[in-house]
Parts: C-alpha cells; sequence; structure tokens
C-alpha cells in the first residue's frame, strides 16, 4: 500500500508567498518611491549650494527643518488617516509628493522653487509612510505582521542603496530629465494607489501582558516603552549613519566605503525578511538586549580604525538595525489599543526625536574627537551608550510608572 505523500515542509520563505494583490503592490511601492527619492534628495546640497548658489549655513537649515517636518509630520499623516482614511491619505501624500518633484523643475534656476519642492516632498513622506505602514497591516493576524513590516523594510532600503547610484551619472549633467522622470514615475505610483481598495478595519488590538522578567508592566507603560526604545534606538544608530563616511574614508578609500555600504545593504535586505519570524517571536527583552549589545560591538569595532574592523564593525551594526528597528514597530502595534496609522506615526516621531538628538550631539562630539586627534573615543563613548543607556531608560520607565496615579505593579 503506497503511504500518503507528506506534506510540504514550509520554508522559512513561505510567508511572504501568500500576501495579497494590494500588498504586493505597495511592496513594490516601497522599493520604487525610495528609489526615485533618492535618486534626488541625497544630492540636494549640491544642488543648493553649487547650482544656486546658497550659503553652506542656510543650506544646513534648509535640510534640517526638512528633515524634522518629514519625520515629525508622521503624527500629522496619523491623524488625517483616522478621519479621511488610509488609501485617500496615501494618495494626497503622493500627489503632494508629485507635484515637489516637478517644482523641481523650475527649481534648477531658482532657489526659491527649490526650497519649496523639497518641503513638499518632505510632507508628502511625512503624510504617506504612517497610511502605507498602517495599510500593510490592517486586517492582518499578529503572526502576518512580521513578514509584511520586514519585507517592506527590506524594499525600502534596497531603494534608498539604488537610487544614488542609479542617478549618479545624470543629477548634475541631465538633471531636467532626471526630475522629469521622478515626476513621471511618482504619478504612475499615485495613480496605481487610485486603484487600491480600501483597508479592511482589523480586529482590536490585544495588548501585550508581559515585558518578561515575570514583571507586569502599568497601564502607562505599556505604549511608551516601544517608543522611548525607537527614540533611543535612532540616536545611538545615527551616529553611525552620519559619522562613518567622515571617518571610513580617511581611513580607508572612496572604493572601500562604497564596498562597506553595498555590504551592509545587502545583508540588511536579506538578512530581515529571513530573521521576521525569529525577531517577532524573541521577547522584548532579549531582543534588545541582543540589538543593543550588537550595536556597541559594531561601535567598538569602528574605533580599532582598521578596515577589517570597520567593515566587521558595520555588518554588526546591520544585526543590531534588523533586530531593533523590527522589534520596536512590533512591540509598539502590539501594546497599543490606538489604530496602526497612529502607532507608526508616533514611531516616525520617535524616530525624528532620536535623529535630532544625535546630531546635536554628534557633531560637538566629532569635531570634539577631531581636534584632539583621538577619534576612536568617539566611537567608544557611542559604544558606551548602547551598553550604558537601555538598562538606565528602562529604570525610568519603571520607576515613573510605578510612581504615576493609578499604576498598577
Amino acid at each position: 500500500m503506497t503511504p500518503p505523500p507528506h506534506p510540504p515542509t514550509p520554508t522559512r520563505l513561505a510567508p511572504f508567498t501568500q500576501f495579497t494583490s494590494p500588498q504586493y503592490f505597495l511592496l513594490t511601492g516601497s522599493f520604487l518611491i525610495p528609489l526615485g527619492s533618492f535618486a534626488v534628495l541625497p544630492f540636494m546640497s549640491v544642488l543648493l549650494h553649487e547650482r544656486l548658489g546658497m550659503g553652506l549655513g542656510a543650506v544646513g537649515v534648509v535640510l534640517a527643518v526638512a528633515s524634522f517636518v518629514q519625520f515629525s509630520g508622521g503624527v500629522v499623516g496619523a491623524a488625517l488617516a483616522e478621519r479621511i482614511g488610509l488609501r485617500r491619505t496615501m494618495l494626497l501624500a503622493l500627489t503632494i509628493r508629485t507635484a515637489g518633484f516637478a517644482a523641481f523643475l523650475p527649481g534648477l534656476s531658482r532657489p526659491t522653487w527649490a526650497v519649496a519642492a523639497l518641503f513638499l516632498v518632505s510632507i508628502g513622506a511625512a503624510l504617506y509612510l504612517p497610511a502605507n505602514k498602517a495599510y500593510l497591516v490592517t486586517g492582518v493576524t499578529e503572526d502576518r505582521r512580521a513578514p509584511l513590516l520586514s519585507a517592506s523594510g527590506s524594499a525600502l532600503n534596497a531603494g534608498i542603496a539604488l537610487g544614488p547610484i542609479a542617478a549618479a551619472p545624470f543629477v548634475l549633467t541631465a538633471s531636467a530629465g532626471l526630475f522629469t522622470a521622478v515626476t513621471v514615475l511618482f504619478a504612475l505610483i499615485t495613480a496605481g494607489h487610485a486603484l487600491l481598495p480600501e483597508a479592511i478595519p482589523e480586529a482590536p488590538a490585544q495588548v501585550s501582558p508581559e515585558v518578561g522578567h515575570g514583571e507586569r508592566e502599568s497601564d502607562a507603560e505599556r505604549p511608551l516603552l516601544p517608543f522611548a526604545i525607537t527614540v533611543l534606538s535612532v540616536y545611538v544608530f545615527m551616529f553611525f549613519q552620519h559619522y562613518l563616511a567622515l571617518y571610513a574614508v580617511g581611513r580607508t578609500s572612496t572604493f572601500f566605503y562604497g564596498l562597506v555600504l553595498a555590504l551592509y545593504a545587502l545583508l540588511l535586505v536579506v538578512t530581515q525578511p529571513l530573521l521576521s519570524d525569529r525577531i517577532a517571536h524573541l521577547p522584548y527583552p532579549r531582543a534588545l538586549r541582543i540589538g543593543f549589545t550588537a550595536l556597541a560591538a559594531g561601535m567598538t569595532a569602528l574605533a580599532v580604525g582598521h578596515p577589517a574592523a570597520i567593515l566587521g564593525g558595520a555588518l554588526l551594526i546591520c544585526v543590531g538595525e534588523v533586530v531593533l528597528f523590527l522589534k520596536n514597530d512590533l512591540e509598539a502595534l502590539s501594546r497599543s489599543t490606538r489604530s496602526p496609522a497612529v502607532v507608526f506615526g508616533r514611531q516616525r516621531l520617535a524616530a525624528g526625536i532620536g535623529a535630532f538628538a544625535s546630531g546635536i550631539v554628534g557633531g560637538e562630539g566629532y569635531a570634539w574627537a577631531e581636534r584632539t586627534d583621538h577619534v576612536a573615543l568617539f566611537w567608544l563613548a557611542v559604544a558606551a551608550q548602547c551598553a550604558l543607556l537601555p538598562p538606565l531608560l528602562l529604570r525610568a520607565l519603571r520607576a515613573s510608572s510605578r510612581s504615576a496615579p493609578g499604576s498598577r505593579g
């Protein structure tokens, strides 16, 4: 008698073959949107300063304010999504962003138009991202959130990595053609979003009752914890993002720095989806230990200054980013009773606060390290923050929740 065939063994990639058509479309957009955006945005300082003659001080202020609008505006985008719906919010955001890229065409010769275009693009991004992530996870079970968010993050990072490479040959020699192509791309993406169905509301969120180690959280601590951890995660990570180029190019070469970035992007794009299920099932305290330990080890390796240490340190930091950024979003969703759009809007605000604080502290810190010719101390100081700040933050949050009126032990 022939034995019955065994059911196929599920693979780690199986969850990524079961998305709906709207989800596949949004994931494709998660690649194309940053591809088009980062074909333009990394070259803004060159356009504003060298082509339009703006002073570096003014350029710095414009870029800083635009970045702050892009991050903090996520709260406005979340409120708008609750009022008019996720699909309409994405459409409005993409229309604004398309208009922004179109405004760069007259902005090639007029600084006022260029600055206005940059702010339109930033406003569009602020409104779009919370609604986009919320649409992806609306109506899906909790175990499906990690594959969707990790695939979205991988697509976004791939677009960010490839955008500047694709645009580099054209950004100065054929700027008008480049901006026209990006505008057309965003117009097509906007038209595709108009065909999406309305998002189906999800079941009420299940708030996770446990924080780990047998300790229950207070009601006040639940939504605040992932927000605060996101602020801290982005704060320490942005030291690496902002200052690796200054540090690595002077000790190796531009080619080696490009190789480090390429390997970093490849590891990020590949590993986050493959590890998404494991990250989702990690207890939050253990995920924090793994993530911040990887960041601390990576920053310490950077301090060595040898090319191999710089490469190894960057890859360790990539592991920290993969674990922390995905887990923070998943925890924020599971601990909150608000809509996903509101949750992601708050997470964007947290990221903006962390990036802003890192910029303020890092600029002065790196300048001091260079003046004293001890740049390695800069990375060791960041590593120390990765090791010391998370337990201090958790202790402060628990102390404040215990002392809050009406809190429960």
